[in-house]
């Protein structure tokens, strides 16, 4: 039997066991997707250490450098597609097997895949929040805007980083007119959260209530290296609740988890739903009484 037969049966029969999940997502579920990922499989930063949370709000450099790069990477967020495990999620959570799906990612394609149950846990680059008076803007009227007050070159030749800007030069930065809220004036920023920044107690809150309801935490394509979401990976390990990843990489919760399975999500999960399907369609026949 193949190693993707192996894991589906394994997975489905946890599904039917633990039939209320916590579902954990990260920038791994949205590769397919041609969103890249921050981490190697050995957990190592592939492109340089991203954006800071404190950088961006004390450093005007640092928002020149992320709204230029972020012109051109917008783009490939808000063409891309959910791939295959984003639907195969969409449509378990349909049959009531998820309690709450928790995403990393702020790419929005959980949401555009039909999961309704979601907790952006770092926010959606799709909207941007001015810092004075905190109204929220749609980002395609900011990539207008940066479009109409600045000079870009048709094609800077670097390849897109994961929050959805892109790697280039930095003479592109001298003459950038920043973007600016239409209301006040005020700088702008995405509305997520960079790393080192907090994530809201509220959200916090909320997938710690899921995690009580539920049977069990499952983590998708995610590292876990960051602690905003290998929290919820402990808190369920010290609930007495099941850790199950699927992941073909090191994770920092390996030493948590009752089992790990390294086949690619967008198989393993359209195949579980598969065999979950058949399961229901075909329920194993009683034998019968020879009385």
């Amino acid at each position: 039997m193949s190693t993707l037969r192996q894991d589906i049966d394994k997975l489905a029969r946890f599904i039917v066991e633990h039939p209320r999940l916590v579902v954990l997502t990260g920038a791994g579920i949205s590769a397919p997707s041609g969103i890249p990922t921050y981490r190697d499989q050995q957990g190592a930063w592939q492109q340089g250490a991203p954006i800071q949370e404190q950088a961006f709000m004390d450093d005007e450099h640092t928002r020149r450098r992320y709204w230029a790069r972020s012109r051109y990477g917008w783009p490939l967020i808000r063409d891309a597609l959910p791939n295959a495990a984003h639907h195969a999620l969409a449509d378990l959570e349909a049959q009531g097997r998820i309690e709450l799906l928790v995403t990393q990612n702020v790419d929005g394609l959980h949401q555009r895949a039909g999961s309704r149950k979601v907790l952006d846990l770092h926010g959606a680059v799709d909207r941007v929040r001015c810092l004075r008076c905190a109204a929220m803007h749609p980002r395609e009227t900011v990539q207008q805007q940066l479009d109409d007050t600045n000079h870009w070159p048709v094609a800077v030749g670097h390849r897109p980083r994961p929050d959805g800007d892109m790697d280039i030069p930095d003479e592109l930065l001298r003459q950038l007119v920043l973007p600016r809220c239409p209301l006040c004036g005020g700088d702008l920023k995405p509305d997520v959260v960079f790393f080192g920044g907090s994530v809201p107690r509220t959200s916090v809150a909320a997938c710690h209530q899921a995690l009580e309801r539920a049977d069990a935490l499952l983590a998708i394509g995610t590292s876990l290296m960051v602690f905003s979401g290998f929290r919820f990976c402990r808190r369920a390990h010290r609930s007495g609740k099941p850790v199950v990843l699927l992941n073909p990489g090191v994770t920092r919760a390996d030493p948590l988890a009752r089992f790990k399975l390294p086949s690619l999500a967008g198989p393993l999960l359209e195949g579980t739903l598969e065999r979950l399907k058949h399961d229901l369609e075909h329920p194993p026949s009683s034998p019968c009484n020879p009385n």
